[in-house]
């Protein structure tokens, strides 16, 4: 009999990453795969990403209304209450064997913390990873410790998992399992891709994301117009800006978004969620990546694409030559850019060794989820002495 193993995705960007792990789940022979969405997914106002899920090919088994129309704390923290009501009754009609999911927010905490009472083992992807710029670096420790089975994304992530007191052979290092977009997708054409975003994009260009800093006193709003000043002074280059994540802050940021395109529609487009393919695509053809997001220094170095990282909330992830630290004021972040567009740092950034694996993350998930069938009693892993 088939294993059902619910893959749980709550974010477009969360998604994109889970897609080719999610296919190769439906195409085992001993798996079945369950789906089940939330948060930013099912809101109108990000882009009821939902129906690309189904458009790709998944059925969604579950979705789970949680996102309350507030980002403020006591907001999130009421979202994760819906969300653990929610995802109990899923759960307990779809019965897993096994629940995967990917990072580190919120969302995923609320469906983690709902599985570990109701006794259904989780998978854990890209555990063991720094940010010490937003809470979601505690969650993630959390879900570490709430799951049974880990694949991290870099050989120094595996071992602090285990520092963690997760057992050796539960904890497998895999890379990062969106980098398999490289190995298994063709990017769109620019033509292709100016005509699905109905804006007619040239080159050079900048993709900018950026979410709110939950943690370290960093003020969205004012970061982000210290960011949009700094852009303002490459008068050349066009601009794709996606909305930040669903945390606190994010929704101030929007209409500051959605005012600086609607100045220079010719130059600036605004857009809530690209869909990865979109994405990927318009990546791999970005002078710069620019913001805080995972992306920029995840998957932009395999791009050979300079990364303009801001401010705190990536600080203390395993980073490329390629990836520009700079903090969060309109000077540093245009000192950073200028760096980033130079014909010398883009040309380093063509061979820069991407420390987070080479794309084939999910074949070897797959191998050990139909390998590893439970029942997981854990044990804490106690590490040698030092001498």
């Amino acid at each position: 009999m088939k294993r059902r193993i619910a893959v749980f995705t709550g974010t477009r960007a969360e998604y994109g990453l889970l897609y080719w792990l999610m296919k190769d789940i439906q195409a085992s022979d001993q798996l079945t795969l369950q789906v089940i969405v939330s948060g930013m997914h099912l809101s109108p106002e990000f882009g009821e990403t939902w129906r690309q899920v189904e458009a790709d090919g998944f059925p969604v088994d579950a979705k789970v209304e949680m996102l309350l129309s507030s980002d403020t704390p006591v907001g999130v923290v009421k979202s994760m209450g819906l969300g653990t009501i929610g995802f109990a009754d899923a759960l307990d009609r779809l019965k897993p064997d096994m629940l995967v999911v990917l990072g580190d927010r919120f969302e995923a905490l609320a469906v983690v913390q709902a599985a570990l009472i109701m006794r259904i083992p989780v998978a854990h992807l890209h555990g063991g990873e720094i940010t010490e710029g937003a809470y979601d670096d505690a969650i993630r420790h959390a879900i570490t410790k709430m799951s049974s089975l880990h694949f991290t994304a870099a050989e120094p992530y595996r071992q602090r998992v285990i520092q963690m007191g997760e057992a050796p052979g539960t904890v497998f290092n895999v890379g990062a399992v969106g980098l398999d977009h490289l190995q298994r997708n063709v990017p769109m054409s620019q033509a292709a891709l100016s005509e699905s975003l109905g804006f007619a994009l040239r080159e050079p260009y900048f993709l900018v994301t950026y979410h709110p800093v939950t943690l370290a006193d960093e003020d969205p709003e004012i970061s982000f117009l210290a960011l949009l000043a700094a852009l303002d002074r490459f008068p050349d280059h066009q601009v794709i800006l996606t909305y930040p994540n669903a945390d606190n802050g994010g929704r101030a940021i929007i209409p500051i978004l959605e005012d600086y395109a609607s100045r220079e529609p010719e130059r600036v487009l605004a857009i809530p969620s690209l869909g990865f393919r979109r994405y990927l695509s318009a990546l791999s053809r970005t002078a710069a990546m620019i913001g805080n997001s995972s992306s920029g220094i995840i998957e932009a170095p395999s791009f050979g694409i300079p990364t303009v990282n801001i401010g705190s909330r990536q600080l203390g992830r395993l980073a490329a030559n390629s990836v520009l630290h700079c903090a969060p004021d309109a000077e540093s972040i245009y000192q950073a850019i200028a760096t980033a567009v130079s014909a010398e740092f883009a040309s380093t950034c063509r061979t820069v060794s991407n420390p987070y694996g080479q794309g084939n993350a999910s074949e070897q998930i797959v191998r050990v989820i139909e390998k590893h069938s439970g029942p997981f009693h854990k044990h804490f892993h106690d590490l040698e002495p030092r001498p």
